[in-house]
């Protein structure tokens, strides 16, 4: 048994269901009719892409160092356009 950490985005698109999508597993995405249900469906889409890779002797990839970083973007007086 392997234990693999993947960061996952989930957001509410205009019908008001629960998108769910792990960027480092490309492909890998879902949705739920709740957060919790989108949360724990992502869960499931990422078990079966990883065993998926595995039958086809594709390497599983790991998550990447993900960083939060903080941009001040300044508006000028002038707007251009």
């Amino acid at each position: 048994m392997s234990t693999y950490r993947y960061n996952v985005i989930i957001e509410q698109d205009e019908d008001g269901l629960f998108v769910a999508s792990c960027p480092t597993l490309q492909g890998c995405y879902t949705q739920g009719e709740t957060y919790a249900e989108a949360l724990e469906n992502i869960k499931d889409a990422i078990r079966l892409h990883i065993d998926a890779r595995r039958q086809l002797g594709e390497p599983v990839p790991l998550e990447s160092v993900l960083e939060e970083v903080e941009v001040v973007v300044y508006t000028s007086a002038r707007q251009v356009g």
